[in-house]
Order: C-alpha cells, then sequence, then structure tokens
C-alpha cells in the first residue's frame, strides 16, 4: 500500500503519486476509491482516462466495497496516528513511512496466508490489477 503524508490533498498531488506508482508497478485496469473531492476531480478524472485506467468509486457510506483500502487505513490510524504525536510535517513522513514499511515488508497479513504484501505481490506478478487508494 502507498502512503502519501500532506496536510491536505488536491487533485495534482493525486495525479503526482498516480504518476510514480504507474511508472513504477504499471497501469492497472480500474482505480478504487471513495468519493473524495480529491479523487472526483475533473483533473484525476482526465488523467485516468489519458492512462486508460477505468473508475471503480464506492457508494457513499458503503466502506465495505473498499475493504482492503479501508482495513489499511483503520489500521495506519489504530496503530500509527493515534499512537504518535508529531511535532512537524517531516517527522509525520519518516514515522509514517517506518511503519508503512513495517505494515508492507516485514509483517506476515493472515489474510495473505501469512505472507508479508510484498511478499505476495511478487508471488503473483505479473497481472494487472485494480489500485486501492
Amino acid at each position: 500500500m502507498c502512503v502519501e503524508t500532506r496536510t491536505s490533498i488536491k487533485s495534482q498531488a493525486v495525479i503526482a503519486v498516480l504518476n510514480r506508482l504507474v511508472e513504477e508497478r504499471g497501469a492497472p485496469t480500474y482505480l478504487r476509491s471513495d468519493n473524495g473531492s480529491e479523487f472526483i476531480a475533473k483533473r484525476v478524472n482526465e488523467w485516468l482516462a489519458r492512462a486508460g485506467i477505468q473508475t471503480l468509486y464506492i457508494r457513499p457510506g458503503s466502506p465495505w466495497q473498499n475493504a482492503f483500502g479501508e482495513s489499511f487505513n483503520g489500521r495506519l490510524r489504530d496503530e500509527c496516528l493515534n499512537v504518535e504525536w508529531f511535532n512537524n510535517l517531516w517527522e509525520a513522513k519518516v514515522v509514517i513511512e517506518r511503519w508503512r514499511r513495517h505494515y508492507n515488508e516485514e509483517r506476515p497479513h493472515s489474510s495473505l496466508k501469512y505472507q508479508t504484501p510484498v511478499e505476495f505481490r511478487l508471488a503473483h506478478l505479473p497481472r494487472r490489477a485494480t489500485m486501492r487508494i
């Protein structure tokens, strides 16, 4: 999973992150997200169309439609954001990135048969999957 640590995020920042992810991993067939203004913005939708990525927006009030993303966000909040005190944005970026690396690279996940997300991804390449945000 990807984490972009900012005080707020606008459509241009979403596009920059998506560009980076597509360069690193290739373009997915779909992008599943909630209906946050940063994801439904015209610029983001134009970028997705140019990249050949279809959108799958979850219905408002239906977090189960993006269970993986919601689970990740909940764990990030419970295990990192709610237990740390950040003095500035730089400190938050360092701590959150350390947590993300542990989550993706070191921590086995029961839902992945006790593999890390990195191990699971490597075992299932190549595939075009849905990018979840």
